[in-house]
């Protein structure tokens, strides 16, 4: 790509930033901000399954796959879809994981208040899930790609229908279902980004 009107006859053009560079960074940092919450997303879970009781972490445990309103896992066709776009989906299901993770946590507030350790982990997965989901749309931003806003979220509340009133169980399964969501979501995140990496997989 040629320099655009940074020549040496303009000095106020040759002291300004360049974009790319300035770009490459954006998406580095957002890189290493989601490996890092691919592994804090890790022990969120494996924490989560030690506070849930048999038979969740029992071998052979196969908890039904619940449906959650306004999310879903990535889709299968996810890693063929142009780097912008998934990058929108990105975005999008990280902007509607924190709602989902707080109720998670007003749930185990009930039915285990005295796992302090696991309340803080699912109160700063929630925040963690925003930041990096705001970090994602300024890398779309700075790709000059189109960032739709979030989705009305009707998945908070649904989320909440399903709480220890509506029973114990389906209240764990939920939990381990958003859990796991958040899981995938984030280390999908951190591939996405790892592709757009200088260096990094094509």
């Amino acid at each position: 790509m040629s320099r655009r009107e940074g020549s040496l006859e303009d000095p106020q053009a040759d002291s300004s930033v360049s974009p790319l560079p300035h770009l490459e960074a954006k998406i580095r940092q957002t890189h290493s901000l989601a490996r890092l919450l691919t592994k804090y997303a890790e022990q969120l879970l494996q924490e989560y399954v030690q506070h849930q009781g048999d038979p969740f972490g029992l071998p052979g445990f196969s908890p039904p796959r619940l449906p959650v309103a306004g999310l879903s896992a990535p889709a299968a066709g996810h890693a063929g879809l142009p780097a912008p776009e998934r990058l929108r989906l990105d975005a999008a299901a990280l902007t509607a994981l924190p709602p989902l993770l707080d109720v998670v946590r007003r749930h185990q507030a009930e039915l285990n208040p005295r796992a302090p350790r696991l309340l803080r982990r699912l109160e700063d997965a929630a925040r963690q899930a925003r930041a990096l989901g705001a970090a994602v749309e300024a890398v779309l931003a700075a790709l000059g790609a189109e960032t739709r806003g979030p989705p009305a979220e009707p998945a908070a509340a649904a989320a909440s229908a399903a709480g220890p009133a509506a029973g114990v169980f389906p209240a764990k399964v939920l939990g381990l279902r958003v859990c796991g969501l958040y899981r995938e979501w984030v280390s999908r995140t951190e591939g996405d980004l790892g592709q757009l990496v200088p260096g990094g997989p094509a």
